[in-house]
């Protein structure tokens, strides 16, 4: 009779030799055999969708702003340089055109106040919104509706909005301002208020996202922190600024970064308030400077430059922050 250790050896190693002459098609059926090959007819279609008219596009758009394409005729991609990205810093006459042309400095400033000024006010009017909402008063579910209905609104419609509100006879910001003594003011035709105008529209139709984003967040708190808190003996506002607002970051950067980037993009609502591709040198931002230059003045080349600059703009908000979210394993 044989020993049963041994019998057990024998097993296990034919097993081994049934294994090494099956190996590679065991691992070739175990790949197949895996969700994200299964599914493939599903997301391989949209990836490479996406990867063709989006990556493909600011790839594109980046080796055309290499060039010095005018919109005749086909783009030249023997001779790349950075000659537009130089215009665009220090200005001066390319070889593609006899006129000077000026540098972004302004419009890029522009940019960057419409940006800050636009998302911290915004996010400071969102802020308060959602604490009052929060405190369960009556038909709450009505007051959001109301203040998020302006986010339903398009770039256009809120720009035509606004010209009649400002308008210097009729609209009823100037109404207010004369029943005070103040009125009427040229707001839209202003140099020093015309962005400032631009923002408080911008606002006025985005602060109900914040509230919304900031409402999500406050309702997450445990009601404990509160309690905590008041019988401490902290005032209202000492617990809103010392225990419940540190709380709030995760929905103050995530509400950040939607509305700077909706900032960067606001070139429908001043085409549409100003009726053009040139709404003046004081409210003037890089994206109506960009379709001015590619679109009136056919630099091409040199718009798709300002549109790459633009661009890093935006990657600079957004990239941080999901990097963020994948340290924490959020994404």
């Amino acid at each position: 009779m044989r020993n049963p250790l041994t019998i057990l050896r024998q097993r296990l190693a034919d097993h081994r030799e049934v294994r090494a002459d099956g190996g590679t098609a065991t691992e070739a059926g175990s790949i197949l055999d895996r969700d994200s090959v299964r599914s493939a007819p599903f997301w391989l279609p949209p990836f490479l969708l996406i990867g063709l008219f989006i990556y493909g596009a600011i790839i594109w758009n980046i080796v055309l702003s290499l060039t010095d394409f005018q919109g005749l005729g086909s783009p030249d991609y023997s001779a790349l340089d950075f000659e537009n990205y130089v215009i665009a810093f220090v200005g001066g006459t390319p070889s593609w055109s006899e006129l000077t042309v000026s540098p972004v400095w302004n419009a890029a400033w522009n940019t960057v106040v419409l940006m800050v000024s636009f998302s911290v006010v915004c996010l400071a009017v969102g802020l308060v919104m959602a604490i009052l909402v929060d405190q369960e008063i009556r038909f709450e579910n009505t007051f959001r509706t109301i203040y998020l209905l302006p986010m339903s609104l398009s770039f256009v419609v809120t720009a035509k909005f606004w010209l009649y509100m400002y308008n210097v006879e009729t609209g009823l910001v100037n109404i207010i301002l004369g029943a005070v003594g103040v009125g009427p003011i040229e707001i839209v035709q202003n140099p020093d208020l015309k962005l400032a105008a631009v923002a408080f529209a911008l606002i006025w139709q985005f602060s109900g996202y914040a509230m919304i984003v900031y409402l999500a967040g406050l309702r997450a708190i445990p009601t404990s922190h509160f309690e905590a808190a008041r019988v401490d003996g902290a005032s209202t506002i000492r617990m809103y600024w010392r225990v419940i607002i540190p709380q709030l970051r995760t929905a103050t950067v995530s509400a950040l970064v939607v509305l700077t980037v909706f900032s960067l993009k606001a070139f429908d609502f001043l085409f549409s308030m100003y009726g053009g591709y040139q709404p003046g040198p004081s409210a003037d931002i890089l994206a109506t400077r960009m379709v001015r230059e590619a679109y009136a003045n056919g630099n091409w080349a040199y718009g798709s430059a300002i549109a790459v600059l633009l661009f890093i703009m935006a990657l600079a908000i957004v990239a941080p922050y999901i990097y963020t979210q994948y340290q924490r394993g959020e994404l």
